[in-house]
């Protein structure tokens, strides 16, 4: 396991070059066929996902299925919107909330405290930096799991109240500890089916 310090990136093309309010983009988004994620007055196209991506993201939220059904808690996959006042909306791959009052809006949670990214080539650098540094302003979020895609790797970052943000990789045939949520997955479950690169 290493540790890493998160640094800042550029940020991706702009779908629609034109400043949106926060309500302009959600009545743009409601009956839209095409996803887009929303920063700053700027909306993002968001482009298909590969197999492998796919599979990543179902075999995540199948083991968080599995650990949670007894739970108040609720697991979303990349179809609902996490908020953050008028800053941005973002469809993560995965997220849990427990909090109560992300009851309220079926569309749009505002109180996650775990959220996982499978990085993409195009968004790679995206997830790691902006995205990241938006996602830190949500005070309930505990921990942001990156994926990767091609290999064995997860990067757990987890808020810690001393030390701030703290990142733990797991490679392998190591097992990614959820803290957030209790729960262990071996990446050799976590990459079931998943096609990886020679190297």
């Amino acid at each position: 396991m290493d540790v890493a310090i998160c640094g800042e990136v550029d940020i991706p093309m702009i779908a629609i070059p034109a400043g949106f309010s926060p309500q302009e983009y959600l009545a743009l988004e409601h009956d839209n066929a095409v996803r887009h994620e929303y920063r700053y007055g700027l909306v993002y196209a968001m482009a298909g996902g590969s197999d492998s991506h796919s599979r990543l993201s179902i075999n995540v939220l199948t083991e968080i299925n599995l650990h949670l059904r007894e739970s108040d808690c609720q697991f979303f996959s990349g179809d609902v919107k996490v908020n953050y006042a008028d800053d941005f909306f973002y469809y993560p791959d995965a997220f849990v909330t427990c909090d109560p009052r992300d009851l309220e809006d079926r569309y749009i949670k505002r109180y996650p405290k775990l959220i996982v990214e499978v990085l993409s080539p195009s968004t790679e650098e995206f997830d790691r930096g902006i995205k990241f540094e938006d996602y830190q302003h949500l005070a309930s979020l505990n921990e942001y799991v990156l994926i990767a895609q091609d290999h064995r790797q997860v990067e757990c970052w987890r808020r810690s109240p001393q030390d701030g943000w703290q990142s733990v990789v797991y490679e392998g045939d190591d097992a990614v500890v959820l803290e957030s949520i209790g729960l262990t997955i071996p990446l050799t479950v976590l990459y079931q089916g998943v096609t990886l690169s020679a190297a």
